[in-house]
């Protein structure tokens, strides 16, 4: 793929993106949160616990978040604001999605869907070109998503989205 190729295909990804949001947007598509995680602590003798910071608002589309700018995000983990009732003492993973919703229901609403762990996605040429987008991949100068983990498991970025949109 040329230089060219590549930055026509990062210009209609922004185009397309920026397309995107202010569809949902102008439709009042339900949104969601976005936070970052801030590690827990030991100070002296005091212990504070992970916590959830508000990171702006995403649509959720598949593997993908968007915001209202066409910035994208690979998703990361998710979890729902609301405090839990109680300790079960049960294994690792269930505790650590507990501690989330704890985290969560601390900074935002009781109920809300908070996404976490979100990763930024560079959209250039050459990030495209690279593979440093993924699940976004460039092939034959259009852009695609990596929707699974199969092989086969990729699809044309636009029919993607036009799909995932009206799910939202």
């Amino acid at each position: 793929m040329t230089d060219d190729e590549a930055v026509t295909a990062a210009d209609s990804l922004a185009r397309l993106l920026r397309e995107t949001a202010a569809e949902l947007d102008a439709r009042h598509a339900r949104d969601e949160a976005l936070a970052t995680v801030r590690a827990s602590r030991k100070l002296l003798l005091v212990h504070t616990s992970a916590s959830m910071q508000p990171a702006g608002r995403a649509w959720r589309l598949g593997v993908l978040l968007l915001d209202r700018d066409g910035r994208v995000w690979a998703t990361g983990r998710i979890t729902r604001a609301t405090e839990p009732k109680k300790e079960q003492g049960l294994s690792a993973s269930v505790e650590e999605r507990r501690d989330a919703r704890r985290a969560a229901s601390k900074k935002f609403t009781e109920g809300e869907v908070v996404n976490f762990e979100h990763v930024r996605l560079p959209l250039d040429a050459e990030s495209l070109r690279s593979g440093a987008s993924d699940p976004l991949v460039l092939r034959d100068g259009v852009v695609h998503v990596r929707w699974g983990r199969g092989t086969d498991e990729v699809r044309e970025l636009r029919a993607y989205l036009a799909d995932r949109s009206e799910f939202v």
